[in-house]
């Protein structure tokens, strides 16, 4: 019998989810691929995997899809991983870089932008030369995931797109959710739910495999700044992001 097919996003935010699934009998009944977020969704896209911890705004990219966990990669306010970094003051902003990585939290930026901070005539920039080191007082850059670890001191001004998010429309966020591009069987569903719950059961474990960092407390990170049920507050803001996305067309 064909195994399922899971690829999963390879960010720190994401080892509780693989944790539970490698350390539980579960994974003999999947085939599990470590990918980052763009990789992680084309692969749904173009079929080449059953479920994907896929970028929310990737899922309008999908002819079909589907919620298949109870859990996400989400946050109630600051998440501390997803950010705009800025040489200046956000509404003074003529350039933002987009993270190449990154496929929702770029569209979060662009939605912020354009809904909430109102800005106008920002220019988009997908493979900046220059990204993230660009001195120019007026250029910004998206960033999201581990490379955002330990730097928020380090520019003059840092948005987390989590918390202006909030701020905006008082909804926790969805950066990430489990989404398969065809039906899956209510009984895989219940035992991939107990394989999640089971690595979020076990952060402590965890932390104690992962290596420390002076600038930066994993333990926070993992066990408040991250929020990983997938409420239907979160669903709600979910669809809301989506219509957001649509609506920059």
């Amino acid at each position: 019998m064909k195994k399922i097919s899971i690829s999963a996003v390879s960010y720190t935010n994401t080892k509780p989810f693989i944790y539970g699934l490698q350390q539980t009998d579960f994974l003999q009944k999947i085939d599990l691929s470590l990918d980052n977020p763009t990789d992680c969704a084309q692969k749904l896209i173009d079929n080449k995997v059953d479920i994907g911890l896929i970028p929310v705004a990737a899922i309008l990219s999908l002819k079909e899809w589907h919620i298949v966990s109870d859990y996400c990669i989400g946050a109630v306010g600051a998440v501390n991983s997803v950010f705009i970094f800025s040489n200046c003051e956000i509404h003074a902003v003529k350039t933002l870089q987009l993270d190449p990585q990154s496929r929702s939290s770029n569209n979060l930026a662009k939605v912020l932008l354009k809904n909430f901070w109102k800005t106008k005539d920002v220019t988009m920039i997908s493979d900046a030369g220059d990204y993230g080191a660009s001195k120019d007082a007026n250029t910004a850059f998206v960033q999201i995931g581990d490379r955002t670890f330990g730097k928020s001191k380090r520019y003059p001004f840092v948005y987390d797109l989590a918390d202006e998010w909030k701020k905006f429309t008082g909804l926790p966020f969805v950066f990430a959710a489990w989404i398969s591009n065809k039906p899956i069987t209510d009984r895989f569903i219940e035992e991939f739910n107990r394989a999640l719950k089971y690595g979020l059961d076990h952060r402590d474990e965890l932390l104690k495999e992962l290596p420390e960092r002076p600038d930066f407390d994993l333990a926070d990170y993992l066990m408040h700044k991250l929020d990983f049920d997938l409420t239907e507050q979160k669903k709600t803001a979910l669809y809301l992001f989506l219509d957001y996305v649509r609506d920059l067309q």
